[in-house]
């Protein structure tokens, strides 16, 4: 062989097994992506590539067609590879492509979703809120409630009132709660099965729209039914919302029902969530509202209730209160430890706990508007003088020109009353807010 016949072999021997390692290549990672048809292929073509050393025996007058056909092999084999290459970066490119589009399919449904979740927030609330009354909620985008310790130390025993004013009757929100975002916000009950605090923007998107369900299947902590005959209904306990139904459509949940007395439930609470009620239907404003049921260590029955509200569009002008009210029964002797009870003849339980030292809850009490800190009961005599007024969307009356809500009722909703016993004899009740009729 001549020296150019000895390079042009070489390099002939060197193209084959550069061919052969390719294909190996390509075959085994078409293998590896699931592709067997390319990747026996490739190895089919590594074989037939790989014995190309045989045609360089031959010698003499048939060498150069021998020559020719070696080179028309490997141009063949380099064609294939290069044929198979391209065939499999454009599988690539295209499943690539492919998650590619899914990825912003997804992103784009998500986005869409999230942007109609946020649009419809405050709808989608107040429509679960009436349609399933029994759901557990707890809305993770609420402001965070500042958290003021309040303990029974701090607390006057009871002596006759329902309630007391506490910290000059100032809830203890934050600048940074007062929002007009709906939500409400039930705390998990602890280690003893006790209620925390409950806390609520009250606005009519939270209201309910359907009659009250029952409640009868919840315990609370230290639930006893017990009958006295000196006790409105007989019952001495009801099951006490802390967040009243009126206010946010709750029925049976464990979180905001607490064991209370029948004067907790009717003269205690009942007159603040009234008021705060007449102002949301009145004004259709937003009342941050919240509601602590205070315990003596590990006590199972809550000695009273911090309750707290703040109207938010007017600052508290129409609504704000912080009160403490008891749960307390005048004539019944209560062992908070466990909810027994007996009658003693007295005028009432003393609520004061013999190691006041302890803190009260654990739970941090609820921020609330500041209202007025006497609920509205019924109307006694003023020296008032008319005329009154009303709206059409509320069943409350007020001093003309008195407080707050009374200068926002539109004219093409006021009802003009001339004396009192006019107001009430349409179903009127007085306004508890100050500036109205205190």
């Amino acid at each position: 062989m001549s020296k150019i016949d000895k390079v042009a072999w070489k390099m002939l021997r060197l193209i084959r097994w550069i061919l052969v390692g390719m294909f190996v290549t390509i075959g085994i990672a078409e293998f590896s992506s699931g592709a067997i048809v390319p990747g026996l292929a490739s190895l089919v073509v590594a074989v037939l590539v790989a014995p190309l050393h045989v045609l360089t025996k031959a010698e003499g007058p048939k060498l150069k067609k021998r020559r020719l056909l070696k080179l028309a092999i490997c141009m063949v084999a380099v064609i294939v590879t290069i044929s198979t290459g391209a065939s499999s970066e454009q599988k690539t490119n295209a499943q690539k492509t492919a998650i590619e589009r899914s990825d912003k399919t997804n992103a784009t449904k998500n986005n869409d979703a999230k942007a109609e979740d946020s649009g419809n927030n405050k709808t989608d609330t107040a429509a679960e809120a009436k349609k399933n009354n029994d759901t557990k909620k707890d809305k993770a985008a609420t402001p965070a409630a500042s958290a003021p310790t309040i303990s029974l130390s701090d607390i006057p025993a009871y002596s006759g009132n329902p309630y007391v004013e506490i910290n000059g009757n100032v809830p203890y929100f934050t600048d940074a709660e007062m929002t007009t975002e709906a939500f409400e916000r039930y705390s998990a009950l602890d280690g003893l099965g006790r209620c925390g605090t409950a806390y609520a923007n009250v606005c009519k998107d939270i209201m309910p729209t359907a009659p009250r369900g029952p409640i009868g299947s919840v315990k609370p902590s230290g639930w006893q039914s017990v009958k006295y005959d000196n006790v409105d209904g007989k019952y001495l306990f009801n099951r006490c919302h802390l967040i009243g139904y009126q206010l946010s459509g709750e029925n049976a949940n464990e979180k905001n029902l607490i064991t209370g007395t029948r004067y907790l439930n009717v003269d205690g609470m009942l007159p603040f969530e009234n008021m705060v009620a007449d102002h949301v239907k009145e004004m259709n404003d937003h009342v941050l509202y919240r509601v602590t049921p205070i315990f003596d260590g590990n006590n199972l029955v809550a000695n009273g209730v911090l309750m707290e509200a703040k109207s938010v569009e007017d600052n508290g002008a129409g609504i704000q209160f912080a009160v403490y009210c008891y749960n307390v029964q005048p004539g019944i002797s209560i062992n908070y430890a466990d909810g027994s009870s007996s009658q003693d003849g007295s005028s009432a339980s003393n609520n004061k706990p013999a190691t006041s030292k302890k803190a009260a809850n654990n739970t941090p009490a609820p921020s609330a508007p500041a209202a007025d800190p006497s609920p509205a009961q019924s109307a006694p005599a003023s020296n008032a003088s008319g005329p009154f007024i009303g709206s059409k969307n509320s069943d409350v009356y007020h001093v003309a020109n008195g407080c707050t809500g009374s200068r926002r009722i539109k004219d093409s909703n006021k009802v003009t009353y001339a004396t009192e016993a006019e107001a009430q004899a349409a179903g009127r009740k007085r306004c508890e807010a100050k500036g109205c009729f205190r």
